[in-house]
């Protein structure tokens, strides 16, 4: 009986240690952006957007011009989750992403995560 005590003892205090540490990595204004301000879906770091020096990512194109009309709105959305937005990169500046004059070829014409036509 007395071994049963102990190990349950120990296994509330290793998750009390673990719950602890999983904690302090998600601290508040340390999270990261996984999401889509926009839509909600899962990030594709390849589209984006640079709003007052930080970087907004997004699920696909079609995000973009949504966040566009109101970037206040998502940016405020995003800060009440606590999600700490990258800086520009300095090598880059403050460039607004534009798929249509980026450069960069479109992936595909329908969103993977939302299913919007981007």
């Amino acid at each position: 009986m007395k071994k049963t005590k102990v190990v349950i003892i120990i296994i509330l205090i290793a998750l009390f240690t673990v719950g602890q540490v999983m904690a302090a990595e998600n601290a508040p204004g340390e999270i990261v952006q996984t999401t889509c301000p926009v839509m909600g879906g899962t990030i594709n770091k390849d589209i984006y957007t640079d709003y007052k020096g930080e970087r907004v990512y997004f699920c696909c194109e079609g995000c973009i011009p949504e966040f566009q009309k109101d970037p206040e709105k998502y940016i405020q959305k995003l800060e009440s989750e606590d999600v700490t937005l990258e800086k520009v990169p300095a090598t880059e500046g403050n460039k607004e992403f534009r798929p249509e004059t980026d450069g960069r070829s479109k992936q595909s014409s329908t969103c993977g995560n939302c299913g919007c036509e981007s």
